[in-house]
């Protein structure tokens, strides 16, 4: 299969695995080696941003209306910002040309200053497997996939983002059947 990185994955609607059903992840990473991704559509209640960066000692306005995304269920401790490419630092994975993602206190410390990206979701823990794991998922007809687009990850609203994420392949939720292979 080829790279999904700067694409979507969406969860099929018969995903079994709670931690991943209707879910929208950003793909980050896809290789032989593996895949990584975060999830775009989950917050988490605790902690809220204010908490976090309150707990950080990092101070500023920049986080006015953030929330904090469940990235996945993989290194839940660890903090990931997903954002535009207007930001980079050396830390700064760039991907597709089209995003970032920075996993360091400096990103977060110029959002609060109000120099950070112009638009940025910020995630703790990240979805990943192992080499052929992803692939072998989506041909057991577990994901659908999409090119990402801008207003889909960054916008606040997360509601609606799986079904945003099928209507971009044009596909009606209640018409994906789980059963792979047949006419």
């Amino acid at each position: 299969m080829s790279s999904l990185v700067g694409h979507l994955l969406i969860a099929m609607p018969q995903m079994g695995d709670e931690r991943f059903m209707r879910s929208v992840i950003f793909m980050c990473a896809h290789n032989d080696e593996g895949a990584m991704g975060l999830i775009i559509n989950k917050v988490i209640e605790k902690p809220s941003m204010a908490d976090l960066v309150d707990q950080l000692g990092i101070e500023g306005k920049g986080f006015d209306g953030a929330s904090v995304h469940f990235g996945g269920p993989v290194e839940s401790g660890r903090g990931f910002v997903l954002h535009s490419p207007d930001y980079n630092e050396t830390a700064t994975m760039v991907i597709d040309g089209r995003f970032g993602l920075t996993a360091s206190m400096d990103v977060l410390r110029a959002i609060g200053r109000g120099e950070g990206p112009s638009r940025n979701i910020f995630a703790l823990g990240y979805a990943g497997w192992g080499p052929g794991q992803l692939d072998a998922e989506i041909q057991a007809n577990g994901w659908l996939h999409v090119a990402a687009d801008d207003e889909l990850i960054f916008d606040r609203g997360i509601d609606d983002k799986w079904r945003r994420a099928i209507a971009k392949l044009g596909v009606d939720p209640s018409a994906l059947s789980g059963d792979a292979g047949h006419a």
